[in-house]
């Protein structure tokens, strides 16, 4: 251990001299924008769907908006169930295409109901006063007009309107009724936050909806469900199922970091999106898991519940925001002001450890040397827990909840904690580091080639420490990555963050992982004879991952990719590899 902290020395001396690489390049206005900071900083949201089809159900938008201000319905009451969530935002959606078209704010457009109280405005100003956000869920689909059988579109009133025949129940004549109340609202209220989109309509495409908000509303945000669509500032990800465990929820994204992602998924178990009727279960540990796991990947948890006509959420859900509010108390430094580890912001490997552990890390985004593991399942046996500590020399561990200090120790590129006492729903232990990746050499020492790659995404940009750039193997297999150093220096490891492009897991026959199966990791003192020390696989899995061997002293280190997990019913990710960054560890 003691050689190993020298080199971490001389690792870090050389890092100064040879300066630091800078993390960021000149991206696109819908990549980075200050419209966005306020998403960024914030954890999760809440989502309301409420309307017209709202247990029991309204026809019109008079006796919906009696009912509401009959029941009690006050927009602080949302406001405070979302802070006991630490969300930031409330997506509204109550013009919807299962839940009548309604119109919650008062309208000079006929179509569909709409109100004459200004349930919209009230929404945004209790917001305001608690420093939340709104953004306005809009519809693009007509099919459901008629479900319940009555129709819930006026073609001929918004006809008339129009001076020209408009069929509303059609995608062009709705885009078009759709694209004038978007305006309307965009017009009526700068204080909205976004739209939230879902989908894409072409009428508003061939219309340049968003080119127009994005003129006259710079400031609005724009999310598009289960579509990564360039001009929009987030993509969301609708309810993700079948992963392992069932709370690993990024498991099911594929958007790479920096890009704003969000996961909106239903707190209750079963049942609609809105209100029908019943008070459903609400899986505590399941869903605190998803916000968790979802912070582990800088993902934003946007987390409906299913307000009932008065506004109230059913006991159930009422009864999981508080016990949500009290779980993660102690535990909320490790949440707010933190962006996911393992990724492009460095920190602490996520994933599967020792005995069937399993959970994610957070690092702090203006403190690095602050990080945090959250074990959500705790080992099988014992009380040791085994992270990879990706370069990072650490100085303290504690028990985030408690203040204690645990024992630990670090060998061979693994951080290990004893006497940990494991709590029921998420363990968080805070570690102190010491300076960077101090084990790992500086990417400026390293010189990357590679047997295979594409005129935009080189083999450069392995060790060029920048996220978005990557390298490419243009789909061929196998693929020999080659790495250089000035001398011959001590290796035990190379650190792989490949690109998060593809869901983890073979979600279907055509959505699958496209990521490192089986390689060959081999050194060399000249670049032309190799001597191989490892044929292995690595875990088709997100975050960092480490190719481990015997430290041995060299100037070439090879890996040899044979394979990737995507099978060949899966075109877009068959033999395709995208690797991030590289660096090699001592």
């Amino acid at each position: 251990m003691k050689l190993v902290r020298r080199l971490a020395v001389l690792a870090a001396a050389m890092t100064t001299l040879l300066g630091v690489v800078t993390t960021t390049q000149q991206a696109s206005a819908e990549l980075f924008n200050p419209r966005q900071d306020w998403l960024r900083d914030a954890s999760g949201g809440l989502f309301l769907h409420w309307g017209m089809r709202t247990a029991p159900g309204f026809r019109d938008g008079a006796s919906w908006e009696k009912a509401i201000t009959d029941g009690g319905w006050k927009a602080d009451y949302w406001v405070d169930e979302a802070q006991k969530l630490n969300a930031k935002y409330l997506v509204l959606a109550s013009f919807h295409s299962r839940l009548g078209y309604g119109r919650a704010w008062p309208s000079k457009i006929p179509g569909s109901a709409h109100t004459e109280r200004d349930f919209l405005r009230e929404t945004i100003d209790a917001a305001k006063a608690k420093g939340l956000h709104v953004i306005l869920y809009m519809t693009d689909d007509p099919q459901w007009h008629a479900e319940g059988g009555w129709e819930q579109l006026d073609s001929a009133a918004y006809s008339a309107y129009k001076g020209k025949n408009v069929d509303l129940t059609t995608r062009d004549g709705f885009g078009e009724y759709s694209y004038d109340n978007i305006v309307e609202v965009m017009q009526n209220y700068p204080d909205l936050s976004g739209f939230w989109i879902d989908n894409d309509n072409a009428y508003w495409e061939r219309n340049k909806l968003y080119e127009r908000i994005r003129a006259e509303r710079p400031n609005f945000l724009l999310s598009n469900n289960n579509e990564d669509t360039p001009i929009m500032d987030t993509i969301s990800n609708e309810q993700k199922v079948g992963m392992t465990p069932a709370y690993d929820y990024p498991q099911a994204t594929y958007t790479p970091a920096p890009r704003l992602t969000e996961a909106c998924f239903k707190l209750p178990d079963k049942g609609s999106w809105w209100y029908t009727g019943s008070d459903q279960d609400v899986s505590a540990q399941l869903n605190l898991g998803r916000y968790v796991t979802n912070t582990g990947s800088s993902i934003k948890s946007l987390m409906a519940e299913t307000a009932m006509i008065n506004g109230k959420f059913p006991p159930k859900q009422e009864a999981y925001n508080t016990w949500f509010a009290q779980t993660i108390a102690p535990i909320k430094e490790s949440i707010d002001g933190t962006e996911g580890g393992g990724y492009l912001y460095g920190g602490l490997q996520p994933g599967f450890w020792n005995d069937g552990a399993h959970g994610v890390t957070t690092i702090k985004k203006d403190q690095p040397s602050q990080q945090y593991v959250h074990v959500l399942t705790a080992p099988s046996t014992g009380n040791t827990l085994k992270v990879r500590d990706n370069g990072y020399l650490v100085g303290r561990v504690s028990d985030l909840r408690t203040g204690k200090p645990l024992r630990f120790s670090q060998r061979d590129g693994t951080l290990t904690v004893e006497g940990i006492t494991w709590d029921a729903n998420d363990t968080v232990l805070k570690v102190q580091t010491l300076g960077g990746q101090l084990f790992q050499w500086p990417r400026q020492l390293v010189t990357a080639t590679a047997s295979a790659e594409t005129a935009t995404a080189p083999a450069v940009n392995l060790v060029d420490g920048n996220f978005q750039n990557f390298w490419d193997n243009g789909g061929k297999l196998p693929v020999s990555l080659d790495f250089k150093l000035p001398v011959k220096l001590p290796v035990s490891s190379v650190a792989i963050n490949q690109r998060e492009w593809s869901v983890s897991y073979a979600r279907s026959a055509t959505e699958q992982s496209a990521r490192i199966k089986d390689y060959t990791v081999s050194v060399s003192d000249d670049g032309v004879t190799w001597t191989a020390l490892k044929t292995a696989q690595l875990p088709s899995a997100r975050g960092v991952h480490f190719v481990d061997f015997p430290r041995t002293w060299t100037k070439f280190v090879r890996v040899e990719v044979a394979s990737t997990w995507a099978a060949a019913t899966a075109p877009k990710f068959f033999q395709q590899l995208k690797i991030d960054e590289v660096r090699l560890s001592f």
